[in-house]
Order: structure tokens, then C-alpha cells, then sequence
């Protein structure tokens, strides 16, 4: 199983070995996505969380159990068109052509539509016309 997951942290919950916790205790793989903790020791973290079913609801249980919140990753991908110079250097990073360049007139469009939210269009525009939005919830 593979889910990508948003985990709310009070000041008292950032101080635990937590992502060391579901790594070595429930044997799953992590990537984190984003990471945000202010200077209360509250924040957020989103997870990519990957391992056995069993596994992976084991460690979401243990999430819950130590009071962490836990909620789906939504995120979506916006295109700023205002801020695009049209180098066309995002259409050959998107496997999905949701941004894409016509040949023909040389502009570039996105169809949100066509957007798996990999990430991959991120670093490659030079002037940040792209950029990832998670619904992210404030900190608790």
C-alpha cells in the first residue's frame, strides 16, 4: 500500500522519535514531501507512506494513538500564466502532458485535468509559475 498523508504535530509531539518510530517498529517506507514546524514546535509534516496494508494501518493507528492528526494528502498543481516567460523547459519534465507546448505557436498551457501532482514541473521553471499547493489545515 502507498498513501500520501498530511500529520498535524503538537509541541509535545515533535520531540519523539516518531518517523523513527513507524520506520523501525512497522517497517515502512517514508518520503517526506514537506515540513513545516514553527517556532512553537507545532507544525506539519506530509508523508509518503508505503508498506504492507497491515503495516501501514498499524502505524497510522500509532499515529493517532500518540494524539497526532492524521488526514489524506490533497494537493493540487497551479500554473501562474502571468508569471510564465514560455521556455518551455516544464512540458519535458510532465509525464502526463498536462503541461504541454504547442509546436505550433510555441505557447505552453496546463490542464489541471491531465495533473497527477508528481512534482516534476516544480524545479524546472526558472521564474516559479509553478507551484504545489497542499490543503493544509493550521498547525494544532
Amino acid at each position: 500500500m502507498k498513501s500520501k498523508i498530511v500529520c498535524y504535530f503538537s509541541a509535545s509531539q515533535s520531540d519523539q522519535p516518531i518517523i523513527y518510530r513507524l520506520v523501525k517498529d512497522f517497517d515502512l517506507i517514508l518520503n517526506i514531501l514537506k515540513a513545516d514546524i514553527n517556532p512553537q514546535k507545532e507544525g506539519y509534516l506530509v508523508l509518503e507512506v508505503e508498506g504492507p496494508k497491515k503495516q501501514y494501518d498499524a502505524g497510522v493507528k500509532y499515529l493517532k494513538n500518540l494524539g497526532v492528526g492524521v488526514e489524506p494528502l490533497s494537493a493540487t498543481v497551479v500554473w501562474h500564466e502571468d508569471l510564465c516567460i514560455q521556455c518551455g523547459a516544464c512540458p519535458s519534465f510532465c509525464p502526463t502532458d498536462a503541461l504541454n507546448m504547442d509546436r505550433s505557436t510555441m505557447m505552453v498551457s496546463f490542464n489541471n485535468d491531465d495533473c497527477v501532482v508528481c512534482g516534476m514541473c516544480l524545479d524546472c521553471c526558472p521564474t516559479n509559475a509553478i507551484k504545489m499547493l497542499f490543503n493544509i489545515r493550521e498547525a494544532v
